[in-house]
């Protein structure tokens, strides 16, 4: 990402804020928040929650948590200016990060500095791009603005949900709860390289299990392979993803079909009995995954896989919505004059990944962007994840720009 170059209209006010994000104040929580390990699955987010609430507090944010299941704690931090009585502004991230892995050059939880080939400051270890960073910024940038007095309109609020890597846990109790406050929009800070993103496709996995009847192999016409039958139902799938393939959408291209994993059988000697796939399917904004599961289940019964012998069921084990926000919502517009009076050249498009932000736009009614420090591409989900110490400063100072200029009182 290119440095900064203010531009020379802004506001003393604004100008004002910039300067006074504390970069040492995220690098430290940035460390803190990773050096609380939260693996998932297999871990617990409770160590990340109680340094984020925390430091939250810490800063003079109202400090709240809610136990999504035990040791999986939501947080939240709000701070309500003065007066303020009108809509806020939601950040939305995740406590939680995928597992280290192999192949690290040191330990994942305990943060590194190194210096790339232009000569910055990264910050190596597991989350901090994805999306440990990405909090920090936040509640600096909330941090600055309550320090300041910012006369704002409206409350500016972060909330930290557990489990967004796996199954949606905590987004899924978070927007079954009042909010308490109405909010004009929300700013996911996941790794998008600071590129503004108004749309994203959901995620889904099906499961799809199918019986049929065991028979020695040396006669295999007196039992029913589930593998065979579940060979054609990869077929269809495939025969589908081409359909969908052929109408992209401008913005998010088209949904997709993956089946990750297969298993089955009883023994090489045997007919099988039985057989499994997972299988991933991306949705598009206001596609249904049950709607699907369905869909799939009348192709495979119009093909008559599931007969003679043959059983299949499909089940949905997750699903997280997919959502578009108007190029032209005050939420874009906000974003793309922040990153361009910073000296940033505003990019604004769709993602390919998935995030909580669904949710949050689906059953709260709330638009959302993704905009956050970072890369998912090139630096997430991989052996010494690393995020840009001025990457982290720069999404701050665009945080609280958007809060200013979204909720600004005149």
């Amino acid at each position: 990402m290119s440095p900064e170059v203010p531009a020379p209209h802004l506001t003393s006010a604004e100008r004002q804020i910039c300067d006074d994000i504390d970069a040492g104040l995220i690098e430290r929580l940035t460390c803190a928040l990773v050096e609380a390990p939260s693996e998932n699955p297999g871990g617990s987010e409770a160590a990340a929650a109680a340094v984020l609430a925390g430091a939250a507090a810490d800063l003079g944010l109202v400090a709240e948590t809610d136990e999504v299941a035990p040791g999986r704690p939501n947080v939240t931090a709000t701070w309500l200016p003065d007066a303020a009585t009108g809509p806020g502004l939601m950040f939305l991230g995740h406590s939680d990060v995928v597992p280290a892995g192999p192949n690290w050059t040191g330990d994942p939880y305990r943060v590194r500095r190194t210096v790339d080939e232009t000569g910055r400051t990264l910050l190596v270890g597991r989350g901090t791009t994805d999306m440990k960073g990405g909090l920090a910024a936040v509640l600096a940038a909330i941090s600055a603005l309550r320090r300041r007095g910012v006369p704002l309109t409206g409350p500016v609020r972060l909330v930290c949900t557990v489990d967004e890597e796996e199954h949606g846990a905590g987004v899924r109790r978070f927007v079954t709860r009042p909010a308490g406050h109405e909010f004009l929009g929300c700013v996911v800070a996941e790794p998008t390289d600071l590129t503004i993103v108004r749309g994203c496709r959901g995620a889904s996995y099906l499961d799809i299990e199918v019986t049929g009847r065991a028979a020695h192999s040396g006669r295999p016409a007196d039992g029913r392979s589930a593998i065979d039958a579940a060979a054609r139902i990869v077929g269809l799938i495939s025969d589908d993803q081409a359909r969908l393939a052929a109408d992209p959408d401008d913005l998010l291209g088209f949904g997709t079909w993956n089946v990750g994993t297969i298993e089955g059988g009883q023994g090489i000697s045997v007919v099988a009995p039985m057989c499994s796939l997972g299988v991933d399917r991306r949705l598009m904004p206001g596609e249904s995954a049950e709607v699907i599961a369905e869909t799939i289940r009348r192709r495979i019964s119009a093909a008559g896989i599931d007969s003679d012998g043959i059983g299949v069921t499909v089940r949905v084990t997750m699903e997280m919505p997919g959502f578009v926000t108007d190029e032209a919502h005050p939420l874009v517009d906000a974003a793309r004059s922040a990153l361009s009076d910073r000296g940033l050249a505003p990019s604004v498009g769709g993602w390919t990944a998935a995030c909580d932000g669904g949710f949050v736009s689906r059953d709260l009614g709330i638009p959302a962007i993704v905009l956050g420090p970072g890369n998912i591409n090139t630096q997430a989900h991989q052996p010494d994840e690393s995020v840009a110490v001025d990457d982290l400063l720069t999404a701050a100072r665009i945080y609280a720009l958007m809060a200013m200029r979204l909720l600004g009182s005149g």
